[in-house]
């Protein structure tokens, strides 16, 4: 009897029990879903930084490798030399190349002085031959006034011939008659004597100054000949000064042969452009290096984001500038600050949906489930402030929590 009594209140109890946990699971839930509402939060997170691939700029086999897989490098710090004989060749023959280029051009100019000393020569030799064929000009005009002035005289002289001859004539019959004398008559043709002489003295002299005419003319002609073989020396002379152009050309071409050979020593040693960690290294001193491919790779470590996949119906409530709980899986115990520093406004299209796109350029976001309509998730960047010597891993789990309404200042 007393457990038929004690029965209805166990079965009472029993469901004020039953009902508690129902109801506490149901506030819980609820206040799980409204935590969740006001601070959005996924475990679909990873860390990332990022990574550059180093390649050499430089063909030649690794004659030192100064790192080791893993490892922290400073940046500034030697990561590894490709022999450097070759290059260090090239620059020698480049600037022995610039250095007879420039001997080549002391030496053309010392031709070309040469030269324009000899194009004066000729210039001097044309201004003495001009001067030559002036005074054979004045020469010609010269000896054609002696013409003139002869022709004048023998002129005279025969008018004065005539003269006499005539009067000649005219006392000699008169002498017959003795209306004049003899020693008149001898007078007469004395003086017609005197003028004959005259003629034929004015007509040598006239004989003379043609030939002096004929001999300026052919000076003239001479000096006229000379000058024009001193012209055409002057524009041979002209015409056979170098230029130093075509050398003085060469010199940026020589110029550049010397810093593309510097440039390629130079690249013989690698250095970290920043601090990074060493990660992909399988190769070994004495591998021989091709220019542009991969050597190993460096991951920054200088800043190190968390990249969150939130669903797009929690993307109104995330912001960039926001502060974040950042958890890491491989340090659960440890919470990171992080500020949003994005959230993303693009990822590739659902193949199932719109097709396949082979090269699309956006991040590339997988959904849990193909057979159920998920929201889609787009990747929010949250940057971990934490030390640059914390140890994290490119990729390894995070969970992330946004906490902050307000925008970091």
């Amino acid at each position: 009897m007393p457990d038929i009594d004690t029965d209805p209140k166990r079965q009472h109890l029993g469901r004020i029990v039953s009902i508690s946990i129902i109801a506490g699971a149901l506030i819980t839930g609820l206040l799980v879903v409204g935590d969740t509402n006001k601070y959005p939060r996924t475990d679909d997170a990873e860390v990332f930084a990022n990574f550059i691939g180093i390649a050499p700029q430089v063909d030649g086999p690794i004659t030192q490798l100064a790192v080791q897989d893993n490892a922290f490098v400073k940046q500034g710090e030697l990561l590894f030399q490709i022999d450097p004989r070759p290059y260090e060749y090239t620059l020698e023959k480049a600037r022995s190349d610039l250095a007879t280029l420039e001997g080549q051009i002391v030496d053309q100019r010392r031709t070309i002085a040469s030269q324009v000393s000899a194009v004066g020569a000729a210039r001097a030799n044309t201004d003495s031959a001009a001067a030559n064929v002036d005074r054979a000009a004045a020469a010609v005009n010269e000896a054609k006034a002696s013409v003139a002035n002869t022709q004048a005289a023998l002129d005279s002289a025969n008018a004065e011939l005539l003269y006499q001859t005539n009067n000649f004539h005219r006392i000699e019959p008169l002498l017959a008659k003795q209306f004049v004398t003899v020693d008149q008559v001898d007078q007469v043709r004395t003086a017609v004597t005197a003028r004959q002489q005259a003629v034929q003295q004015q007509r040598s002299q006239l004989l003379l100054a043609e030939a002096q005419v004929q001999s300026a003319q052919a000076a003239y002609e001479q000096t006229k000949a000379a000058q024009e073989q001193s012209h055409a020396q002057l524009g041979q002379s002209q015409h056979s000064v170098l230029t130093i152009d075509p050398l003085t050309a060469q010199r940026a071409g020589r110029a550049a042969a010397i810093r593309t050979a510097e440039y390629n020593l130079n690249n013989c040693k690698v250095y970290s452009p920043f601090d990074a960690r060493v990660t992909n290294l399988t190769i070994s001193r004495g591998a021989y290096a091709h220019t542009g491919q991969q050597v190993f790779t460096l991951i920054d470590t200088r800043v190190w984001w968390a990249v969150a996949n939130f669903r797009e119906t929690q993307l109104h409530r995330i912001l960039p500038g926001m502060h974040a709980d950042v958890y890491v899986l491989s340090r659960p115990g440890v919470k990171y600050d992080g500020v949003v520093d994005s959230v993303g406004f693009g990822v590739r299209p659902d193949s199932t949906l719109v097709g396949t796109f082979t090269s699309s350029g956006l991040p590339d976001v997988q959904r849990s489930l193909n057979w159920v309509h998920l929201a889609t998730r787009f990747p929010v960047r949250v940057r971990i402030n934490a030390p640059e010597t914390e140890p994290f891993r490119l990729s390894e789990s995070a969970v992330v929590v946004i906490r902050g309404d307000e925008r970091a200042k």
